[in-house]
């Protein structure tokens, strides 16, 4: 007996085999879903992301060879604790908005970030490296981390001579070189000035020559240079002998920064700054002229700060070792150049050391 069973409705044949590879459809695709995507590769960090990664990450160590310093007794601990404090506010400045911005790279290594700094002479030698590591980044990082970076480093290298002389060590090579303040070099390194502005009223242009803002900043260092002078030429007659031998030698040196700005000014296409009669100094000033040159000093650390952060090239370089060398001066006459010279911190605004003050950071690689 055939028992051969036959389709009772092969009209819906073609439906059946639809459904089926519907649902073979389906469960593929599920399947394919459940599969996790491969992770894009991170972004490579910029220089300027990267120089501020190592900059964070030799702060923090620094700091925390300085605590060790603090714990072991044998350098005093105001100089001690004044250089843990300086770096601790660094770190605090130099922290990326995003915890997770800037974990790979570095800029230029430093010893601090190769091997922990132990004994005095160690640290010295690390903090000055890392400042010199700092003003190097500064000459390549974009314009307002740039700034950030210069007066880290200047700071940094302030602090290791602060430290060696409280230590009876030798000054680290290299932490206080002065600009060539000649302006010789001025027209041959700055941008030539295709179509200089007519007149004085004329609308600064982008279009030829350096950028406004770079002209402004120029100018501005121009400026600050011709009161300087004007300050150390009304101070001088009123100092002691002792005083007036580095004050003399000073004020030569503004005489030269403020020609090589001004050089580089109408470089860029700069109406050329007029030279004023005379200045205002504050009431105390010929009381107390050492101290009122300090002022001076700090005061003109802002405009270098500005230099630096919208300059380019040559001219960047040059605003690098003037912001360098008034911060020096500054000190010399005893006034406090700031945690970062040539930037003005509301240190009270500035967020608190991830992972709280005894934060360190990893090693950045090299």
């Amino acid at each position: 007996m055939n028992d051969r069973r036959h389709d009772s409705h092969p009209s819906l044949r073609p439906f059946r085999v639809a459904a089926l590879a519907l649902a073979a459809l389906v469960v593929l695709s599920l399947g394919f879903a459940m599969v996790p995507a491969e992770k894009p590769a991170p972004a490579v960090p910029s220089f300027s992301e990267q120089a501020r990664a190592a900059a964070l990450t030799d702060a923090l160590e620094l700091r925390a060879a300085g605590q060790g310093l603090t714990a072991d007794g044998a350098v005093d601990s105001t100089t001690v604790d004044a250089v843990v404090t300086l770096l601790t506010i660094q770190a605090r400045a130099l922290q990326s908005p995003s915890p997770e911005a800037g974990a790979q790279g570095s800029g230029s290594p430093s010893p601090a970030s190769a091997t922990p700094a132990k004994g005095a002479a160690e640290v010295v030698q690390a903090l000055a490296a890392s400042g010199r590591a700092r003003i190097r980044d500064a000459s390549e990082a974009d314009g307002g981390l740039a700034r950030l970076l210069a007066g880290t480093g200047t700071a940094q290298l302030l602090a290791a001579g602060r430290l060696a002389a409280a230590a009876g060590l030798p000054a680290p090579q290299g932490t206080a070189p002065l600009p060539d303040a000649d302006a010789s070099g001025a027209a041959a390194s700055a941008s030539p000035c295709v179509a200089p502005p007519a007149t004085a009223a004329a609308p600064e242009s982008t279009g030829s020559g350096a950028p406004a803002g770079a002209r402004q900043a120029l100018a501005a260092v121009t400026v600050a240079e011709q009161q300087a002078i004007y300050a150390y030429q009304a101070a001088l007659p009123r100092l002691a002998p002792a005083e007036a031998g580095p004050a003399s030698e000073f004020l030569g040196q503004h005489k030269g920064l403020a020609a090589s700005a001004e050089a580089r000014f109408r470089r860029a296409c700069g109406v050329p700054v007029p030279q004023q009669p005379g200045y205002i100094l504050d009431g105390g000033f010929l009381a107390a002229p050492v101290a009122g040159l300090g002022r001076i000093e700090a005061s003109t650390l802002a405009a270098y700060g500005d230099a630096v952060a919208l300059t380019q090239g040559q001219d960047r370089a040059w605003a690098l070792g003037a912001l360098e060398s008034t911060a020096v001066r500054a000190a010399r006459w005893g006034a406090d150049p700031g945690p970062v010279p040539g930037l003005i911190l509301d240190v009270g605004q500035l967020p608190a050391l991830r992972g709280g003050e005894s934060a360190t950071a990893s090693p950045t690689p090299s």
